[in-house]
């Protein structure tokens, strides 16, 4: 029998999900991140979900895997030292950057303008050109080349950029650069530019190709040992990693072109989502992915997420497709603190992350955090995961106190108002995703999911006006769900940049044939056979003389039939109009065109659920207090395993499940649907 495994690895759990394939029985289970290493959570997660289902390592066909560390080598400024060969005469191209500032009106003045990627001392020129078309105007000089290496290798970097003008042209000399380089440095890994992103602007090119060698060698480390242990414990199958644009790429992919990693972990939420929206009646959703450490947003319009073709890390841009998912540091790990400067309650972004954890986990934690407010509130029972998990109660009390005492109120209203402000941080968030992008946040429903999604769900979906909030099954573990749902994706764009007078349908056609032929022998290689494809190209369209393209979506046989162009401009203009509601009389201008692989996705069937009488009252397992807007009030704990379909549970109340709490506030209630999600609306 065949196995699908996904697992997610978050700030604080790691959470993973086993499918058998053919039944589409699912085993879940959550254990402790190791931050110091991840993957010594992914290993032990793995025996024990295989010891819960009896099966062994070597029937696992497919290991499905979503990770942070790329993201985290970036934000926390781990990455390796880099160095970076240009063409002569563009020796500062990381420090000019470009004239953007983020922010208002006089952002300039305060902006800390973020240190480059690659040090100045760590860039050498190199004596070559290409012209504009790829013709050669200047051969590399190879002997000044060498000298120029043998420069560097003084630094002690640790990876190596090459990334000269025109490249994306013609990567001859990349490539004659490199073979160089693999002599003087043979033992770090390089990355060349015409292959990371054969496209025009030198600028971006660059960063983007650094970026990749920045977390190239430990991203590299890092699934090597892993494939490594995996491989010891007898499975064979293949090892995926979740891509930022939330489709999937082999392990030893991923090794060279990391810089498609950095979103992996946030991308295995929607993916996930997705999976729930096909079952439901819901094609309009925000997600509201709450863990430990942050609280990942996105938005899906029509049962597809909004996808960008840059990813953004902290500071740093690259030109690289992922979903666009918004985060903001506030988890159950969240730190609350009273500064004594001003005296006003905040919460996060510092979180107390795995280790120690929140001070009712037991570790060591004494500081308050979300989660141990969520205790005082009544809001989580004495224990999680299934009851394995116990909860020191005294000890959330005793550390949300000292907020109180700060504060000067009571021990409830401290932490409410912890909760309070995590709440409006999510809902900060949700905005960018949703009103600031011209989307109405009453048009959509609310998912939360996430080791803590659950519990703040219905407090923001009562900010947004969105509803029904969706409590899916088994929340907690929906990333890895993403993970073990999702497909095989893989991409090659190339710069075109033509104006519609100066091609023709068929000159465009010939260039989606070849990158069809070059996208499709990629995904080949990852174990994807040609009759499971489905490819799709896109289009980079603008007015001629526009800083900024729109990608479209084109058909390649519009092209092969002679229709494809004037199709374009039509579908641009209208588009166009959509976006700035004015179109321009001026000639457009294809600025690149992509090509877009995807594999067959594993069918993961949606169980559904014994239909009850609406009365949820079997699966209360006994009555509890809680606090809620501002005063105490009597609820209920239900099981949720003993709900069916169609029962009705009454708010307030908490239900609980091995991997995530579900809270329904007063004046609410959850109605569970065929396939077991609870759908929260108000009470009319």
């Amino acid at each position: 029998m065949a196995f699908r495994l996904g697992v997610d690895v978050g700030g604080t759990f790691t959470d993973l999900l086993l499918i058998q394939e053919e039944t589409g029985q699912t085993w879940r289970d959550k254990v402790p991140s190791t931050p110091h290493d991840p993957s010594e959570a992914v290993i032990a997660g793995t025996k024990a979900i295989c010891d819960q289902a009896g099966i062994r390592a070597s029937d696992i066909t497919q290991f499905l895997h979503g990770t942070t560390v790329a993201t985290n080598a970036v934000l926390e400024g781990k990455g390796a030292k880099t160095g970076l060969v240009v063409t002569e005469g563009y020796h500062q191209i990381l420090q000019v950057a470009r004239s953007l500032v983020p922010g208002g009106l006089a952002a300039w003045i305060t902006w800390p303008k973020p240190e480059p990627l690659a040090a100045l001392e760590n860039t050498v020129e190199i004596e070559e050109r290409l012209a504009a078309d790829g013709s050669v105007v200047k051969p590399v000089n190879k002997e000044q080349c060498r000298a120029a290496l043998e420069k560097l290798k003084a630094e002690n970097i640790e990876a190596l950029t090459i990334c000269t003008i025109n490249s994306y042209v013609n990567g001859q000399h990349e490539l004659e650069i490199a073979e160089i380089a693999k002599e003087i440095f043979p033992d770090i890994p390089v990355s060349l530019s015409h292959q990371v992103l054969p496209e025009m602007q030198e600028y971006e090119r660059a960063l983007t190709t650094v970026a990749n060698s920045l977390v190239r060698p430990i991203m590299a480390m890092y699934v090597a040992n892993l494939r490594n242990e995996l491989r010891a414990m007898g499975m064979t199958g293949h090892i995926n990693l979740l891509r930022s644009d939330g489709g999937l790429m082999g392990s030893e992919k991923a090794e060279g072109h990391p810089v498609n990693l950095l979103m992996s972990g946030p991308a295995g939420g929607v993916t996930g989502a997705l999976w729930v929206a096909k079952n439901s009646e819901q094609k309009n959703i925000l997600t509201l992915d709450v863990g430990g450490t942050s609280t990942d947003v996105a938005l899906i319009e029509n049962g597809e997420p909004r996808l960008r073709r840059e990813t953004s890390v902290g500071h740093l841009t690259v030109r690289a497709s992922s979903l666009d998912v918004k985060t903001v540091g506030a988890g159950g790990g969240s730190i609350a603190h009273v500064p004594e400067l001003t005296g006003a309650l905040r919460v996060g972004p510092e979180s107390a992350g795995a280790v120690p954890g929140p001070a009712c986990y037991g570790k060591g934690g004494e500081v308050p955090t979300v989660t141990d407010a969520h205790v005082v509130l009544g809001n989580l029972p004495s224990a999680l995961l299934g009851g394995s998990f116990k909860l020191d109660v005294d000890a959330s009390r005793k550390a949300v106190q000292t907020i109180a005492d700060a504060l000067s109120v009571t021990l409830e209203e401290a932490a409410q108002g912890i909760i309070d402000i995590a709440n409006e941080n999510m809902f900060g968030a949700l905005r960018l995703v949703s009103v600031q992008q011209g989307y109405d946040p009453r048009d959509f429903a609310l998912m939360g999911f996430g080791g803590a999604g659950s519990l703040h769900s219905n407090a923001v979906g009562q900010l947004m006006g969105s509803y029904p909030i969706i409590v899916p099954v088994s929340p907690g573990v929906l990333c890895a769900t993403g993970d073990a749902t999702t497909q095989m994706r893989n991409e090659h764009a190339r710069s075109f940049n033509r104006t519609i007078k100066q091609t023709d349908d068929a000159e465009v056609a010939q260039w989606l044939k070849d990158m069809k032929a070059t996208v499709s022998k990629d995904l080949e290689e990852d174990g994807v056979p040609l009759d499971a494809q489905t490819i799709t190209f896109e289009a980079g369209v603008r007015y001629s003389g526009q800083g900024f393209e729109v990608d479209m979506t084109i058909n390649m046989s519009d092209f092969e039939k002679g229709k494809g162009i004037e199709a374009l401009k039509a579908a641009f203009d209208e588009e166009h109009k959509r976006l700035f509601t004015f179109n321009l009389d001026v000639v457009h201008e294809i600025v690149n065109l992509r090509a877009i692989a995807i594999g067959q996705g594993a069918e993961m069937p949606a169980i559904k659920l014994e239909r009850g009488d609406g009365n949820a009252s079997a699966a209360k397992v006994s009555d509890h207090t809680m606090w809620a807007e501002g005063k105490k009030h009597e609820a209920a704990i239900y099981d949720r395993s003993r709900l069916k379909a169609g029962d009705i549970i009454p708010g307030p109340c908490i239900v609980t499940e091995m991997d995530s709490t579900a809270v329904i506030l007063p004046n609410h209630e959850g109605t569970v649907d065929t396939y077991g999600n609870i759908l929260i609306n108000p009470v009319a």
